[in-house]
């Protein structure tokens, strides 16, 4: 009986404790459980954090020299928007992000994830920009231009042209002969003297062998092709003209006589808006005044297209040495061989300024 009493009460003793083991067995899964959907959440909820993306028209992120993290934040917000911008900061730091090798400009298009913009923050993977200009009528509207679309101070473009071009030989009114207008592609944050060194690499494409070979035939170096370019491109708007007015000066320095150019003469009063040249401004000393001192100016009076520096280059032969405005102010010239008959097509223009009140 003694034996039957000790034998039941261990088997309620063994239920007991599978059945402690059980409840202590069903808690630990229920914490498991709770665990793996809690971090499925995090989980989820972090994809979603990181792979959001920009959704509308493309957006430029610009980080300028000696940002801080702070400036790098503000930059994004300003950019990207409150909510975008504070995750990609959050995710730039978390990746270790640096402001020194942020800097720089970022085109964020339509569906880039958060994430992956934070990595070329970090990385310093910047959009090369679009820098266009279309030339300028001296060096320094020319950097104002370029360097408008870069980081790069128009002061610190015009210095590099001095150390960069003037090691190439070139002197300071020659510097926009050094130049092509044009579309190019740079990194915005690229130093001044590479800015210069690229564009002066451009245009030393331009000039082949077979160019240098026909400039040198006319007697011209590429930067008096460059200059009287600049001369029949001020002369004229008219692209079909400009081949004619071209060997026109081609002619007069052959027979030795002043250019006479106008736009010469604008140039040197420092007034590219005068509409009408008198007495006085034929007087002005400069060594740009072309009906003071005889061939080329020192350089060009603006930046000429590729286009017009070809016009030179293939002039057609012509005979005509005297040209002046057409009476009808279409933008074309009447062109002459002999003086008289310049004077009676002058003599049109000037009839036909004093009528329409031109001063």
């Amino acid at each position: 009986m003694e034996e039957t009493k000790s034998n039941g009460g261990a088997r309620r003793g063994a239920v007991r404790k599978r059945k402690k083991a059980t409840e202590k067995s069903g808690r630990r899964a229920l914490i498991l459980v709770t665990v793996l959907i809690t971090l499925a959440i995090f989980a989820g909820a972090g994809m979603i954090f990181c792979m959001s993306s920009h959704s509308g028209e493309s957006r430029w992120v610009y980080i300028p020299s000696e940002s801080t993290d702070g400036a790098v934040r503000d930059s994004l917000r300003s950019a990207l928007g409150a909510k975008e911008g504070n995750r990609v900061y959050t995710l730039w730091q978390l990746i270790d992000g640096k402001a020194t090798r942020a800097r720089g400009a970022y085109r964020i298009d339509e569906g880039a994830s958060v994430l992956s913009t934070a990595r070329r923050l970090r990385n310093g993977a910047q959009t090369p920009v679009k820098v266009s200009f279309r030339g300028g009528r001296d060096i320094a509207q020319a950097a104002r231009r370029i360097t408008s679309q870069l980081e790069c101070p128009a002061d610190s473009f015009l210095a590099a042209c001095r150390r960069v071009l003037g090691g190439e030989g070139l002197t300071p009114p020659q510097y926009p002969a050094a130049f092509l207008p044009d579309t190019y592609e740079f990194y915005w944050t690229e130093s001044p003297d590479r800015i210069v060194e690229r564009l002066w690499s451009y245009r030393n494409r331009f000039w082949t062998d077979e160019r240098r070979s026909k400039a040198a035939s006319l007697g011209l170096t590429p930067e008096d092709v460059a200059t009287l370019a600049s001369i029949v491109e001020e002369e004229s708007a008219k692209r079909d003209e400009r081949p004619t007015i071209a060997r026109l000066y081609m002619n007069r320095l052959k027979r030795g006589m002043k250019l006479q150019a106008d736009p010469t003469v604008k140039f040197a009063s420092g007034n590219p808006r005068l509409k009408r040249i008198l007495a006085k401004h034929l007087q002005k000393e400069s060594p740009y005044n072309t009906y003071l001192h005889e061939g080329l100016p020192p350089g060009p009076i603006r930046i000429p297209e590729a286009q017009t520096l070809d016009a030179v280059l293939n002039a057609p032969a012509n005979n005509y040495i005297y040209m002046c405005a057409r009476e009808d102010f279409s933008g074309y010239h009447n062109f002459a061989t002999d003086y008289a008959t310049h004077q009676a097509n002058a003599t049109r223009y000037r009839r036909e300024l004093d009528r329409r009140g031109i001063k």
